[in-house]
C-alpha cells in the first residue's frame, strides 16, 4: 500500500469553507420543542449528586460493567479483524 502525502491549498480550502458558510444556513428549532425539552432535562440538586457518587458500591459496579463491556468491544473487533485478514 502505497503512501500518498495529501496537500492542500489554503485558497482551495478558504473558497470550500465560504461555499458552506453560504450553504449551510444556521435553523432554529420551534420554541415549542425549546420549551418541552427544558422542562424534561432538570439538573439534580448538588445533595443527590454527592450521595450518588458517596455510593462506592454503586459506582464500582457501573465502573466494572464499563470495563467489561469496552473489553468485550475490543475482543469482538480483535476477533473480526483476525478472521478477516486470515481470508485475503
Amino acid at each position: 500500500m502505497t503512501t500518498r502525502k495529501q496537500t492542500q491549498n489554503p485558497e482551495d480550502i478558504q473558497f470550500l469553507e465560504a461555499h458552506l458558510a453560504g450553504t449551510l444556513k444556521p435553523l432554529a428549532p420551534p420554541r415549542e420543542i425549546v420549551q418541552r425539552l427544558s422542562r424534561r432535562i432538570q439538573m439534580p440538586n448538588r445533595e443527590r449528586i454527592t450521595s450518588r457518587l458517596s455510593d462506592w458500591n454503586r459506582l464500582f459496579l457501573i465502573f466494572g460493567g464499563v470495563i467489561s463491556g469496552m473489553l468485550l468491544i475490543i475482543t469482538a473487533a480483535r476477533t473480526f479483524y483476525y478472521l478477516s485478514g486470515r481470508r485475503g
